[in-house]
């Protein structure tokens, strides 16, 4: 068993005993002694003494114990729960006791007298403060995308979470509809868009002082940093912050703050290491460093890159009332089931080719996709934040038809190996390269629409 499952089953196992998940403590000190740490580094890391870190796994202990009918200490933990092998915990559960190598734990009723094996909710009413969020008038389906959050976020507990694509993929949509769905969970759930580049003193008072009402907010960074780890201890917390990209530069390489706004990575670093019950999930059409580089080695952060809407884009064909459903597939396709792209075209169809698709599709002799000028205004704003290096890479891998390896751009592109190596990286980071891999090697291409805009943009 990996610390994950360890940590699932203690929950579980608290839970039967008093009618309460771990809290976020608990599991720091759990995960903390199954890592090896004493109870001061514990402490460290919680920001809280060392007198009450023990303390409350004394507890913890304890209720173990009981559970299990054994003397679990922090010496033995591990070796005890990782022998206890689960059977179909919600069934048991609902039977009033949970079996491990034979032994039946029960649930002590006196302490949780209506016990069931949903997950633990907020008892009072979520104070949701969506800010400037857009208004949802449709959601296609995403099922899958929102099982995988609402795991990352409900049951796993993770800190940070990036939700990442090209834009129009559909993720704000998604986020909006994911708080929606798991609002019962939280005690605050928050959207703050970033459009407009906030700095992060602006965006830290502003989330402060939805806590905090009438007090007094600091001025240090440090300090309010500080002071909003405690709220998001305190309660458990949802925090959206859309737009990301918009604190990065254009003309750099993908993740580089703007000049004053370092701080935010920081921001970041902290909600990601230190020990909270509350989530932060940033939505971007970029990844930053900092995410890319704390989610090789922490196990709260996660990135979640959202990709082609599939077969349910052809609801957004139905309601621009296109015919032709035999070729919606193709089209879907062609525009790589990105959902803004889909609404721009399927536009442009019913306004000239009155809604025909098959008539669409014919138009182009070369079997390349049409760009109308909304699209392709759309993809400039991305585009324009490339450096000339990234500018380089694209404009040659446009002009080639079929994939290419790393030593074969090389080859083309006028680059020291370390400019096309970030210059690589960087258009990965921004979701504008398809890479697949063949046997040991890794062959990169733009995808069809982008490879277009770059011959419209560029020329051949």
């Amino acid at each position: 068993m990996d610390i994950s499952e360890i940590v699932q089953l203690a929950d579980e196992l608290v839970f039967v005993k008093t009618g309460k998940h771990l809290e976020y403590l608990q599991e720091a000190i759990l995960r903390g002694t199954l890592q090896g740490q004493k109870y001061a580094q514990i402490a460290e890391n919680s920001h809280l003494s060392e007198g009450h870190v023990r303390d409350v796994a004394s507890e913890l202990w304890k209720i173990l114990s009981d559970g299990l009918g054994k003397d679990i200490s922090k010496a033995n933990c591990r070796a005890i729960l990782e022998s206890g092998n689960i059977y179909d915990f919600s069934t048991a559960i609902g039977q009033g006791h949970v079996k491990i190598n034979n032994v039946n734990i029960c649930q002590d009723t006196s302490q949780s007298p209506q016990v069931t094996p949903q997950p633990q909710q907020t008892p009072t009413r979520s104070h949701i403060d969506l800010g400037d969020a857009p208004e949802i008038f449709s959601f296609y389906d995403r099922t899958h995308e929102l099982a995988t959050l609402e795991n990352w976020i409900v049951r796993d507990r993770l800190r940070l979470i990036a939700l990442l694509g090209i834009g129009g993929i559909g993720k704000t949509t998604l986020a909006l509809q994911l708080i929606e769905q798991i609002k019962s969970n939280f005690d605050y759930l928050i959207y703050r868009s970033l459009r407009f580049s906030p700095t992060p003193d602006a965006i830290l008072t502003n989330l402060l002082q939805i806590f905090s009402q009438q007090g007094e907010i600091p001025q240090a960074i440090e300090t309010q940093l500080s002071q909003l780890i405690n709220y998001l201890r305190k309660y458990r917390c949802l925090i959206v912050l859309d737009d990301l990209q918009m604190l990065f530069s254009s003309a750099q390489l993908a993740g580089q703050y703007k000049s004053g706004y370092e701080d935010y990575q920081l921001f970041f670093k902290q909600i990601a290491e230190v020990c909270h019950q509350s989530c932060i999930l940033l939505i971007s059409w970029e990844k930053s460093r900092e995410v890319a580089a704390l989610e090789r080695v922490n196990n709260y952060v996660h990135s979640f890159v959202l990709g082609s809407l599939g077969v349910a884009a052809k609801q957004i064909l139905r309601q621009h009332n296109l015919s032709d459903e035999d070729c919606w597939e193709t089209l879907i396709n062609t525009y790589q089931g990105n959902p803004l792209w889909l609404e721009l075209t399927a536009t442009t169809i019913q306004e000239l080719f009155r809604g025909n698709v098959s008539e669409f599709l014919e138009c182009n002799e070369c079997d390349a996709p049409i760009l109308c000028e909304s699209l392709q205004a759309q993809l400039d704003r991305q585009f324009q934040r490339l450096t000339p290096q990234e500018q380089a890479v694209t404009i040659q891998l446009a002009n080639q038809t079929e994939p290419v390896s790393l030593p074969q751009i090389r080859k083309t592109v006028e680059l020291s190996t370390s400019d096309l190596l970030n210059a690589m990286q960087s258009l990965g980071r921004r979701f504008l390269l398809d890479a697949k891999e063949q046997g040991k090697t890794s062959f990169f291409s733009l995808n069809p629409v982008l490879q277009q805009y770059v011959k419209n943009r560029y020329g051949n």
